[in-house]
């Protein structure tokens, strides 16, 4: 025991001599012979008797380390009694602050210790001292930085916010600004509120610093030489933000309260404050930046790995490789922030190479309260960012009534994120002064709160009384600049209300000039999508082809090898290799690929090896590299453990860079559950909602294998019901070339939608599914596969998709029968009554029957009997086929899976 606490003692020593900045050489003669003593071998009769503190210890030391002591626990808790709640909430009780928990009395206040360690005078009274660091870490902003392990980052902090010469000094002209920026706030707020009773607006006021706030960050951009600002937000405050920082129009809000359209927006459109907008910032430095707001639904947070993808595709547009150029800065709720899964997984990509963006800026508009859940009740962490602790990053705390103190943080904020290209985290401390909705009646739960919001005074009168008395700004001015404001609004006002005032067109296209959502044309399929043989033939060597120092594993090898016989024509091409060659020939021919999923690199089954690995010393090799002169990147991601945030990414990355092929694979096609919400929100009904594009494609393995209920569906069922109005593609090719085709359609037509691709699991190496070369250098993408029997001598067609499509066909060719067609439907939408009539033409006599692995109320079955009834494509009587009606996709017993197939089976040819 005694040499536990020795050891102790020593680290002890070591870290406070560290945090002074000195080494052993700086201690008294006294305490460097206890060191060593502390430090030397124990002998076999024991610890030696100087192995304890000296009896005669110089008090100045002994003092001093206290002190260090203290300036460490300012540093680590000094936030704790911040004055940060604007409502006048008393801070805690902080015993690690007080003189007596560290052995220091009053009578040492006016003793003078050395502050090597604290930014500022080099010794000072410890008085003094206690002042500096009242006034650093006690005022209105509170500062958590000491979780940070790098010593030079922290150092980098608590340097520039400890010495008050070192931060922000503002001047009257820029406390004039932030003042005419919260008069832009509140008065929009009041204009809005008395212009359209009872009308939802989800205020911002009570946190009206915010608008200032923006303004400050994105001048500190401009002068960073931030070109693209991408944000993100939810519903509170975002029409204030929308038209005082985002720029757009008063009158254009005014048209959407109005609402004077319905027969334009019958079934489409959202709500006004879920909608995005762009504009560009003129700097005061003369400097240009665009910003972009992105759209987003109820869901809070989740548009904010949607953000980031949209940011990291116009880097990478912009071939910004160092991530300079662009910021995403994201606004959130602390309610949401610490309660909603997607923000960690969010600040989790935050550092991954694949999903880098140089650094956010999350601001918290902290209301202190959800929509009626109080912090107690919403979260188990003493901050609603505990959660970003996670990150290598400072998270700052500020006093939303105190514009000053927000404008020094935001400072140091964007310096940090510009000089670290690291996430950073400012929390403002606010209060929502009409409730969750201004309908809406706070008092009913939070009664002590909003009485003494009731009389509270707001932030931009509090902060005029403080520039008048320091004489920077009039009264006159100040009713001149709110005037001004108010005589604006009124002229939008009055603008709208005109008879023949109509909104302003949609917003320019930008990169999207060219392609097509809405319906689709009748060229749109005659897409050439087909590759001449020798340059499929020479990138298919290619990519079998490591460079000549690489050692491929020995298994590997084997698969090269195939693939040379597949590129001279010896062997049928496999679905990997076709895969391989439909992503070689599009970034050859200059699309970009981003291919990203939970162990896509090798491919969760080991068929795709996109990147491999040499068996000496562990480098990579990515196969599509060195594949043409001019060849555009192509990046196959291994993605975090995440599906929400690693789809919002993807979906996002697609918004800005359509020329792209951008695909999210799932580990199994089940785990796209867990990313629902950016399914359904914003893939599905995006265009509808907001007139956004996207052609991003999901990789869903699906099929019935045995292999248990979360490893069998990616629930065909939920794709096919929230199919309309040509909102997305969904597809299951059971051909490596039908694969190759909609790979390639997907990029190469102006058409663009999102595509839903339910992929092969144990059949990725199956016989039937490889193709012969020439279904490669000719030919399309096909919506159904005809059976290769003579039409005059079928009785009975089985329509089907997917993997039971194969079974199928090796049942009856095993001489089940001899008169059953079995016809594959390969893409179940968009997929025209007239293109069924085609396909069944050839059968005009035959019985039709649907034939799924799918229990009855899943897979394809409930769309087509939604659409269909009990005539199939409005004239044909048809039956069914499928397990029974259940609440798991599939058994978890292997046994039974057989036995349900096997009856499965029976059914469809009995």
């Amino acid at each position: 025991m005694d040499s536990a606490l020795s050891s102790l003692n020593v680290a002890y020593l070591e870290s406070l001599l560290a945090l002074r900045g000195q080494d052993s050489a700086a201690l008294a003669p006294e305490w460097q012979q206890w060191l060593d003593d502390q430090q030397r071998p124990l002998s076999a009769s024991g610890p030696p008797s100087t192995n304890r503190q000296p009896s005669t210890i110089p008090s100045d030391s002994v003092r001093q380390e206290r002190v260090d002591q203290l300036i460490r626990a300012y540093r680590e808790q000094g936030h704790r009694i911040a004055a940060l709640d604007p409502l006048g909430r008393a801070p805690e009780q902080v015993p690690e602050l007080e003189l007596q928990s560290h052995g220091l009395a009053e009578a040492d206040l006016g003793r003078t210790f050395s502050t090597a360690g604290l930014a500022g005078p080099a010794s000072q009274t410890l008085a003094e001292i206690i002042e500096r660091l009242k006034e650093a870490y006690c005022g209105p902003v509170g500062i958590q930085v000491m979780h940070i392990d790098d010593r030079d980052v922290r150092r980098w902090v608590l340097e520039r916010w400890e010495d008050p010469a070192r931060r922000s000094q503002l001047s009257a002209k820029d406390q004039r600004r932030i003042f005419a920026r919260l008069t832009d706030a509140v008065v929009f707020e009041r204009f809005v509120r008395k212009k359209y009773v009872g009308a939802k607006t989800f205020s911002l006021e009570g946190a009206e610093s915010l608008i200032p706030l923006l303004d400050l960050a994105i001048e500190k951009a401009a002068g960073q030489g931030i070109e693209e600002i991408v944000m993100g937000m939810a519903h509170r405050g975002r029409l204030n933000v929308l038209t005082n920082i985002i720029g757009k129009q008063p009158r254009e809000i005014f048209f959407e309260f109005e609402d004077r359209r319905p027969e334009a927006h019958r079934g489409s459109g959202d709500v006004k404050y879920h909608l995005g907008f762009s504009g560009d910032w003129q700097a005061v430095n003369g400097r240009q930046v665009h910003l972009s707001m992105c759209f987003n639904p109820s869901h809070l947070e989740f548009v904010n790995p949607v953000a980031l993808g949209r940011l990291r595709a116009k880097q990478d547009r912009s071939h910004d490789r160092q991530r300079c150029n662009g910021l995403a800065l994201l606004i959130h709720g602390d309610a949401s922030f610490a309660g909603e899964g997607i923000v960690a997984e969010t600040l989790n990509l935050s550092e991954l190479p694949a999903y880098q963006v140089g650094g956010a800026l999350h601001i918290i508009v902290n209301n202190q309260v959800g929509f009626t859940t109080s912090p107690a009740q919403g979260r188990s962490t003493r901050y609603a960012t505990d959660v970003a602790r996670m990150l290598q990053t400072p998270i700052f705390h500020v006093n939303g009534e105190h514009p000053d103190a927000v404008a020094q943080v935001i400072d140091i904020a964007m310096e940090f994120r510009a000089t670290f290209q690291r996430d950073v985290v400012v929390d403002m401390l606010a209060y929502r002064r009409w409730g969750h909705n201004e309908v809406d009646e706070p008092s009913f739960t939070q009664p002590i709160m909003y009485q003494a919001i009731e009389h509270r005074r707001s932030v931009r009168d509090v902060y005029l009384d403080h520039l008048l008395e320091k004489g920077d700004l009039t009264r006159e001015e100040a009713d001149e600049i709110a005037r001004s404001r108010r005589k604006r609004l009124r002229a939008e006002f009055d603008q709208v209300q005109r008879e023949d005032a109509e909104p302003s067109s949609a917003e320019p296209q930008g990169v999207w000039k060219g392609y097509t959502g809405g319906s689709p044309n009748s060229d749109d399929d005659a897409v050439e999508t087909a590759v001449d043989g020798e340059t499929l033939s020479r990138l298919l060597n290619r990519l079998a082809t490591p460079p000549d120092d690489f050692h491929p594993h020995r298994k590997l090898t084997r698969g090269m090898q195939r693939r040379h016989r597949m590129a001279d024509g010896q062997e049928p091409v496999d679905w990997a290799a076709a895969e391989a060659m439909a992503v070689a020939s599009l970034a050859a021919e200059g699309h970009p690929i981003r291919l990203a999923g939970q162990d896509t690199q090798r491919g969760t089954f080991s068929q795709r090896h996109a990147v491999l690995h040499d068996v000496v010393d562990g480098h990579e090799h990515l196969i599509f590299s060195g594949l043409a002169d001019q060849q555009e990147s192509v990046e196959i991601i291994n993605s975090p453990l995440s599906e929400a945030a690693a789809t919002g990414f993807e979906y996002g990355y697609s918004l800005d860079r359509p020329n792209a092929l951008v695909a999210w694979e799932a580990q199994y096609g089940d785990f796209a559950n867990a990313a629902q919400v950016i399914i359904d929100q914003f893939l599905a009904s995006a265009e509808d909602k907001w007139r956004r594009l996207s052609g991003l494609t999901l990789l869903l393995p699906h099929g019935f294998e045995g292999q248990g209920p979360e490893h069998s569906s990616a629930r065909l069922e939920r794709f096919l019901v929230m199919a309309t109005e040509y909102n997305w593609q969904v597809a299951i090719p059971s051909t490596p070339a039908q694969y190759f085709h909609l790979l390639r359609r997907q990029v190469k037509r102006s058409w663009r939608k999102p595509l839903i691709v339910m992929t092969p699991k144990s059949l990725l190496r199956h016989s039937q599914m490889q193709s012969p070369w020439v279904d490669f250098t000719s030919g399309r993408f096909q919506h159904y596969l005809p059976d290769d029997l003579s039409p005059k001598k079928v009785r009975r067609v089985l329509l089907c998709s997917g993997k039971v499509g194969v079974d199928l066909r090796d049942r009856r060719n095993n001489g089940e029968a001899d008169n059953v067609a079995v016809l594959r439907i390969e893409q179940l939408y968009p997929l025209s009554d007239e293109q069924l009539r085609q396909m069944l033409e050839p059968y005009p006599d035959a019985e039709l029957m649907w034939v799924q692995e799918e229990p009855s109320n899943m897979g394809a079955l409930p769309y087509w009997r939604m659409r269909f009834g009990d005539r199939w494509a409005g004239d044909r009587p048809w039956t069914w086929v499928a397990r029974h009606p259940s609440a798991s996709p599939a058994t978890g017993s292997s046994a039974s899976h057989q036995l349900e197939q096997a009856e499965l089976l029976d059914r469809a040819f009995a």
